[in-house]
């Protein structure tokens, strides 16, 4: 790109070594207040990049508009990306390092050596011989996922802004708290947001655009079992904990959990199992592409555990659906111009495009639902939520480019 001062890597890094890890058991919003600090920061830099109206609101919703320097009237454009880490692996005291000119061999991680990242592991890297990585020490996670689509927002906002004769439209920069949790957008005021289309930057491989997720449900489960004293107990107790480990027990071994599946299948998968003698809760996610079929896997792990419970007279249990996101997919496809424009600006950079499905679901699916129709484009993250976890400098700054073709479509549309 003509007058490219890239950022992106001096960013990451900065954003990285700041913990800003979600946390599953809060009931706070967001989960953890560190998640703050970062977009404390983010908003002071936006402002120092000429965005004037940057802010964050109480929730952590960090804020931004470049204005619409067309002076066509055309919709307005978000580019998303959420602050918060996943639990999975620590994220406090991140130490970034990169790793110039990656010529293939094991990158052994110096804080744990036992940390070996290798092409064998993970054959992506064998497409990045040559480019600059970023991992963490070994000790922790990278948060690449998703402290990467931020750095890619911020370094286009400073193209943008330094660059005033590249046309686009009004863009909104979001950045949102507990992405991965699954409360990412829970109290999102669409009116503050005010845009017609957005994208999030929170995909994997160079040239992936996904504008299919998983339709996903929560069940929780609740068996009652029969309490009694344990030195009293023959012919009276009926342990829940026993009868709720017969029941998953039951599960298909070889089918319909995430580790048997692939693709566009589904899977009813346990999540979490805690409770004692008198009543047990089994927490499950329910996945598939096809949103019809979650009621269909619901009432087969229904059937499942009243095979169990009818066993063991005077044993009850609840059974409860939570919906979590739908598949974008049944609100983009009504306006395929919008992935369309991801594709033909990847093609613009230079690069070559990867449709796929996602197995999971982002922001953007629930953004989509909430009027916002919202597929999800490359960073380069990698390994994500380990601490293999991995990015491309070059990968960022072709994202960077990728939205930057974007905004010159959008300021074409009709």
């Amino acid at each position: 790109m003509e007058n490219y001062q890239s950022s992106v890597e001096e960013r990451f890094v900065r954003y990285a070594k700041m913990d800003t890890t979600a946390d599953p058991k809060s009931t706070s919003f967001p989960s953890s207040e560190i998640q703050k600090n970062l977009g404390k920061l983010l908003v002071e830099e936006l402002k120092s990049l000429g965005v004037e109206d940057a802010m964050m609101d109480e929730w952590g919703y960090v804020f931004g508009t470049l204005p619409n320097n067309t002076g066509k009237h055309l919709p307005t454009i978000c580019f998303c990306s959420h602050m918060d880490t996943a639990p999975d692996c620590s994220g406090t005291d991140v130490r970034p390092i990169v790793h110039r000119n990656y010529n293939g061999t094991p990158i052994v991680l110096p804080d744990d050596s036992s940390q070996v990242i290798t092409t064998d592991q993970h054959p992506y890297l064998k497409e990045k011989i040559g480019d600059d990585l970023i991992t963490a020490s070994g000790l922790t996670l990278l948060g690449a996922d998703d402290k990467a689509g931020i750095a890619i927002i911020m370094d286009l906002v400073q193209h943008l802004t330094n660059n005033p004769g590249i046309p686009h439209p009004s863009i909104r920069i979001l950045f949102t708290p507990d992405e991965e949790v699954g409360r990412g957008v829970d109290h999102l005021d669409m009116d503050i947001l005010k845009a017609d289309f957005g994208y999030t930057l929170d995909g994997g491989i160079l040239g992936s655009i996904e504008d299919e997720s998983f339709s996903a449900d929560g069940v929780t489960i609740k068996i009652n079992g029969i309490s009694a004293h344990p030195g009293y107990a023959k012919g009276v107790m009926t342990n829940a904990l026993k009868v709720a480990s017969e029941f998953v027990d039951s599960l298909p071994k070889d089918s319909w959990s995430p580790e048997t599946t692939e693709h566009r299948e589904g899977f009813v998968h346990p999540v979490n199992i805690n409770g004692g003698m008198e009543q047990t809760t089994v927490s499950f996610i329910i996945r598939d592409h096809e949103t019809s079929k979650l009621a269909e896997y619901e009432q087969r792990l229904e059937e499942l555990v009243k095979l169990t419970v009818n066993k063991y007279p005077g044993v009850t249990y609840s059974f409860e659906v939570k919906e979590q996101y739908r598949n974008m997919k049944e609100v983009l496809k009504d306006v395929p111009f919008v992935s369309q424009y991801a594709i033909d600006a990847m093609n613009n950079a230079g690069i070559e495009p990867f449709p796929k499905i996602i197995r999971g679901g982002t922001d953007g699916s629930r953004l989509s639902f909430m009027g916002m129709p919202c597929p999800n484009i490359f960073t380069g993250e990698m390994a994500i939520h380990s601490r293999h976890e991995y990015v491309s400098v070059q990968d960022m700054e072709k994202a960077v480019a990728t939205l930057t073709e974007l905004c010159k479509i959008w300021s074409n549309h009709k």
